[in-house]
């Protein structure tokens, strides 16, 4: 058993070293209960009690009310959070209420609670820890894929983003699950992860098991591909926001002998902003701009217009 919880320690403290987390850092983790998240919370622990890291630990639990043993597995996180002597928040928001309310779909609406629970928790200094892996990322990359993303969608998930960490992303879930079985460590099963309904859970149990069988380290390999996608696509958005900072004056973006496609694309994409317009409606900006046609107006979403008028274009946001 501690041979096992070590191994868990070790896979934190790595990622942790990769992420540069200080070794006084204060980290909530957010911990649903299962394998993954158990495996953090454990692994966590474990570096936390060495002399050399002074690591504040916080567990954050948010209940969904989606299923009715949601309220059990709260307790679980609690109890589990106790056992190792660390103070716990746990809070119950009703997701498909706020779906519903904010026209969402129930994942989208469940991410955006998770991620409002967890910056309250988190204060102003802390950072939060999740727990997501390798397979996650792989998963998300092919996902996005299958969904016609650019290189933006082939980064997959990010290993740092704003104070969001994840020292677990270069581990797999079957190692991390394994480690725990032979520590004798509880964890729960969410039963809409075998729901072949979802795209996501497809992917999981069989395209992925799949191109593992096709090529072994698939997963891998599809993480190094994420990795060098973003370097490329971090590259290229340096390379926009120098590009439109040049075009740019009078409140208006010079479109005269205007930039490769691809670099276009991105620099309107940085002009107009959150939330990001539809691939439609950039690639009709992208036209319009160097049409012949002058006085074309588009909109962008989210009370957005662009006018194009003599290879200018001016992004008006409306009230």
């Amino acid at each position: 058993m501690t041979d096992a919880v070590d191994r868990l320690a070790a896979a934190v403290a790595i990622g942790a070293r990769r992420l540069r987390i200080a070794d006084d850092a204060e980290l909530v983790l957010a911990v649903s209960g299962g394998p993954d998240s158990m495996a953090m919370l454990h692994g966590a622990a474990g570096v936390a009690g060495r002399s050399d890291r002074r690591w504040r630990l916080r567990v954050a639990h948010l209940d969904h009310a989606i299923r009715p043993e949601s309220v059990r597995e709260a307790r679980f996180v609690a109890d589990a959070a106790a056992a190792l002597g660390l103070p716990c928040d746990v809070r119950r928001t009703d997701v498909p209420a706020l779906a519903r309310a904010e026209g969402r779909s129930i994942e989208d609406a469940a991410r955006e609670a998770r991620y409002r629970f967890l910056d309250e928790v988190a204060g102003e200094d802390a950072l939060i820890a999740t727990a997501h892996t390798a397979d996650d990322a792989a998963e998300t990359v092919l996902l996005n894929l299958l969904r016609g993303s650019g290189l933006a969608g082939a980064r997959g998930i990010p290993a740092r983003r704003g104070r969001v960490v994840r020292p677990l992303l270069a581990e797999r879930r079957a190692e991390l699950r394994a480690l725990l079985d032979e520590a004798d460590i509880g964890y729960r099963l969410d039963p809409s992860n075998a729901d072949p309904a979802h795209l996501r859970n497809r992917v999981r149990s069989e395209l992925l098991p799949l191109l593992e069988q096709l090529r072994p380290g698939a997963v891998d390999r599809i993480g190094a591909f994420a990795r060098l996608a973003s370097e490329d696509d971090a590259l290229l958005d340096e390379l926009a926001a120098v590009e439109l900072a040049r075009r740019t004056a009078d409140g208006a973006i010079d479109w005269h002998d205007p930039p490769a496609t691809a670099l276009g694309r991105r620099v309107l994409r940085l002009a107009i902003g959150d939330p990001a317009p539809s691939a439609e409606r950039v690639e009709a900006l992208l036209e319009a701009a160097t049409g012949e046609r002058g006085g074309v107006t588009i909109e962008l979403g989210g009370a957005r217009t662009a006018s194009v008028s003599q290879r200018r274009i001016t992004v008006v946001r409306h009230p």
